[in-house]
């Protein structure tokens, strides 16, 4: 079995085709066992080689003969066998797509838990069926009486940091709620009606194994203490999002206000995932595991990255009483988040000309199946680009701003998260992570309030939580060996030869020699600066370079000998220096599912203390929001905006958007008088 199709690309993701030759070579291995797949997608060749194969194009010296990278499938996958006593073994494999062959082959320890494939996975439909089958489950649901016309939902979610007593049991948990059915309407918002109970299933066993009854209290009260009464919902009350069910309608006097491209849009989509616009080009990919991969960036065909990407985020709550010790979702690495993304929506969470990406997802069987619209790509305006008025002539000279905007949205259970990658005209690049969605509530009695949260509508309590996202950034600036220089700016002491009036400082520059963390330091405007030490810029003589500032964001805010630091030591700095090693791509490592500890992460890379200076080096930016929830945040909060930005350090010998054309937009007029204002554009006022 083998591909016998033309060459693919090395940086594009699996075909269809690709995909159930993975899974094919999989069964062959596997002839007497009933095989669950998890996930199946592009091992990215090693970077010697596609590097290779990359000056080789860009060089425009390609030839059939030209020997491509290899071509390799990473399967996940679970082999059950006919013991039911005995748990699933978890397997990993390599195939090589050009020879149909498994080339690595991996049983992993019962250490580690695999990943889920959200939202249909079998064992989240598992534990729903599980908990309605369970007398003992239902016993404890009868113990609360529902207004007439409610209906129990469970929201299965990820058991968090296991306890030592839990020893490798495989766990899923259950949130609880009460849904009003009276509307007739499906998107009712259940997250108003929390009850005080979490389910526990034994994953292998199939069976509830134990029923958390949760504490309701509020401030001043143990941490164990529990209501428990029987009319739990009835203080709570309904709050909608869904337009048709809000009671006083949507707002009036909202006009439409459109993104019009009348000659097409600037940017071209060729070879599948090549995309060039307004001299960037680019390569862009789908995974499950971090959505879009943004690989060979470059401007004016100058390299500036080999690979971008979001790598990981964790999500800890901080409410003590168990078992909310436990909760703390690791929302790339638990749940796979392919299957969590948005099938985006024309008009909607893109606007103007819109280019869409497919992904390829697999089901239990392996059985490749395409995903529309999962990555959007189109082109919108950021405001005023540069800016200058001759005051002598009267003249103004302004440039609008315009971006390239790579953009995905998951969804899991509550919240939302919506990731861009945006290029602009004068070479920055900005990475971007919005949250929003529905916070995470539980119950609470009447008329407390609690300091773990706050109470955003009756009955409902938001916990306190971080969100802390991880960027993984492997640079190339004019190629791959470069490296990583921390600038502070530091006042200088009044001397009367160097600094006789105080008003001096200075940049003090230091490279970083070895892998380790660093942080941000806002007070001494610490940025960083990629520099490739053998190329130096003719104006300013200083190295080529791209410079950004790491975010100063609160990290992890659990003590160090939690379970919670356990699991995410990359959530502890703003940074992270590592050398490059392929297939090192997760920032809280392989596992995190149920995880006590960070294994194989970002902590470990750092910690090998390789040498980086004048080498192949990835950086790893880390920044998040502390959400002590608001009332404002109900039904639905308001995006919260993160972005780090990337900018070109004496990269140009001037203002890379200095030639942007000075364009008025003639669809813009003034209210007053505006035929007259058309008129005066139409005649070149």
């Amino acid at each position: 079995m083998k591909i016998t199709t033309m060459f693919s690309h090395p940086l594009s993701q699996l075909s269809l085709d690709e995909t159930n030759l993975a899974r094919d070579v999989i069964v062959a291995c596997h002839p007497d066992a009933v095989l669950d797949f998890r996930m199946i997608f592009l091992l990215e060749p090693p970077k010697a080689e596609v590097v290779e194969y990359l000056n080789l194009e860009h060089t425009q010296k390609l030839t059939h003969d030209t020997r491509r990278p290899q071509r390799l499938a990473q399967a996940r996958y679970d082999v059950i066998g006919e013991n039911k006593l005995k748990a699933p073994e978890y397997h990993e494999s390599v195939i090589d797509l050009i020879s149909g062959r498994r080339v690595a082959h991996e049983v992993v320890g019962s250490e580690h838990h695999a990943s889920l494939t959200l939202p249909n996975s079998s064992e989240f439909e598992t534990l729903v069926n599980v908990c309605k089958k369970s007398d003992w489950f239902q016993e404890k649901l009868a113990q609360f009486k529902l207004p007439e016309g409610f209906e129990v939902v469970i929201e299965p979610w990820p058991y968090g940091g296991g306890e030592a007593q839990d020893k490798q049991t495989r766990f899923f948990q259950g949130l609880i709620f009460a849904r009003d059915t009276r509307s007739g309407n499906p998107d009712t918002n259940f997250y108003a009606f929390p009850l005080p109970l979490i389910p526990i299933m034994d994953a292998h066993k199939r069976e509830v194994v134990r029923i958390e009854e949760l504490a309701t209290g509020g401030k001043g009260e143990q941490l164990t203490g529990k209501t428990h009464a029987a009319n739990a919902v009835d203080h709570c009350r309904a709050s909608e999002y869904v337009p048709e069910l809000l009671p006083n309608g949507v707002r009036k006097g909202l006009k439409p206000l459109t993104v019009l491209q009348p000659e097409g849009p600037s940017f071209t989509v060729t070879d599948g995932n090549l995309v060039q616009w307004q001299k960037w080009s680019m390569r862009v990919t789908f995974n499950p595991r971090e959505g879009a991969v943004i690989h060979d960036v470059r401007f004016d065909d100058r390299s500036i990255l080999y690979r971008l990407s979001m790598s990981d985020m964790t999500v800890p709550y901080a409410d003590p009483r168990p078992p909310f010790h436990r909760k703390q979702a690791f929302d790339f690495g638990d749940g796979a988040l392919g299957d969590t993304m948005n099938n985006l929506t024309l008009g909607c969470d893109c606007l103007g000309l819109i280019k869409y990406f497919d992904g390829v997802l697999i089901d239990s069987s392996g059985t490749a199946t395409p995903t529309k619209n999962v990555i959007c790509l189109h082109e919108q305006d950021s405001g005023i680009n540069w800016k200058h008025t001759n005051w002598r002539t009267g003249r103004a000279v302004l440039s609008r701003r315009r971006e390239l905007v790579i953009q995905f949205i998951i969804t899991l259970a509550n919240y939302e998260y919506i990731f861009a990658f945006r290029f602009d005209q004068s070479a920055a690049i900005t990475l971007e992570s919005r949250a929003t969605g529905i916070v995470s509530v539980v119950n609470i009695d009447p008329d407390k309030t609690s300091p773990y949260g706050t109470v955003v509508s009756p009955g409902v309590l938001a916990q306190n939580h971080q969100h802390i996202f991880c960027a993984r950034i492997d640079p190339a600036i004019d190629g791959h060996s470069n490296t990583l220089i921390q600038e502070d700016t530091l006042p200088l002491p009044i001397d009367a030869r160097k600094n006789p009036h105080g008003n001096a400082y200075e940049i003090r520059k230091t490279p970083i020699p070895t892998s380790t963390p660093l942080d941000a330091c806002p007070s001494t405007n610490r940025v960083f600066k990629i520099i490739n030490p053998h190329k130096t810029n003719p104006i300013s003589r200083n190295p080529v370079a791209y410079k950004f500032a790491p975010l100063p964001t609160q990290l992890l805010l659990a003590h160090p000998n939690s379970i919670q630091a356990h699991r995410a030591a990359f959530a502890q700095r703003h940074l992270w220096l590592t050398k490059f090693k392929d297939d090192e791509l997760y920032a809280a490592g392989r596992y995190t599912l149920q995880s006590r500890r960070e294994i194989g992460g970002v902590s470990d890379a750092a910690a090998r203390n390789d040498d980086v200076l004048d080498a192949d080096l990835v950086l790893w930016c880390v920044f998040g929001l502390t959400h002590n929830p608001r009332v404002e945040d109900w039904p639905v909060m308001p995006v919260e905006v993160m972005q780090l930005k990337l900018v070109p350090a004496d990269f140009f010998v001037a203002n890379p958007a200095i030639d942007v054309p000075v364009v008025r937009d003639v669809h813009s007029v003034t209210m007053e008088g505006c035929c007259a204002g058309v008129e005066m554009m139409k005649n070149g006022d």
